[in-house]
C-alpha cells in the first residue's frame, strides 16, 4: 500500500491520512490515554472511523492546506500515532495536537514527529503562531509541549468541557 508521505526522519515517517487508515483511528480513539485525555468520539467501527476522518481530517487538507498526520514507523510502515494542525473556532491560532499509541509512548517517537512537523509546518504552513491545547493535569503532553518551546499562556474554557491549559508558540 502507498501512503503520501510529508516527511520522514531515520525512524519514522509522517504520511497523509487516508480512509485507509481507519482501522488504526478505531484502535487510537479507543485507547486509554485518547478517551482520558482527548475524549470519547464514539468511534467503534471502521465505517464510522472512515466517516470521522473524511468530514475532518481529510477535509482539513482541502480546507487549509494542512491538518493532522499519521505517524509510521519507517520500517514496516505499521501506524504508531498522530500529530498535527487544526483551526478550531474558539482558539485564534492554528491547534497542535498529537496522540500516540500506549506501546510506542515513552520512546521519544512523539518529540521526533512532533519536533520535525513543527520545524517544517512553520515555513512551509506560513505559521508564525500556534497554540496547543492540554488538561491540565496531563503532565506528559505538557512536558512534551514545553520541550517543544510552547509557553503556557493561561486556562481557557472551550464549549461546556473542564478548563484547558493553552501553550503557544510563537516563531519571531
Amino acid at each position: 500500500m502507498t501512503f503520501e508521505t510529508l516527511l520522514d526522519t531515520d525512524r519514522i515517517q509522517l504520511d497523509h491520512i487516508t480512509s485507509n487508515d481507519a482501522g488504526f483511528f478505531v484502535e487510537l480513539m479507543n485507547s486509554e490515554g485518547w478517551l482520558k485525555n482527548i475524549g470519547d468520539r464514539n468511534i467503534r467501527t471502521s465505517d464510522q472511523a472512515q466517516e470521522y476522518l473524511t468530514n475532518g481530517f481529510i477535509k482539513a487538507y482541502h480546507e487549509l492546506g494542512f491538518g493532522y498526520y499519521v505517524v509510521r514507523l519507517k520500517a514496516c510502515s505499521t501506524p504508531i500515532g498522530i500529530c498535527g494542525f487544526l483551526k478550531k473556532p474558539d482558539l485564534s491560532y492554528p491547534d497542535f495536537g498529537y496522540a500516540f499509541l500506549p506501546s510506542y509512548q515513552g520512546k521519544g517517537y512523539a518529540h521526533e514527529a512532533c519536533s520535525e512537523l513543527l520545524t517544517f509546518a512553520i515555513d512551509a504552513f506560513q505559521l508564525p503562531v500556534i497554540d496547543a491545547v492540554s488538561l491540565p493535569q496531563n503532565s506528559p503532553s505538557i512536558r512534551l509541549l514545553e520541550k517543544l518551546g510552547f509557553q503556557y499562556i493561561g486556562l481557557h474554557q472551550i464549549n461546556s468541557d473542564s478548563p484547558l491549559s493553552i501553550y503557544r508558540l510563537s516563531i519571531k
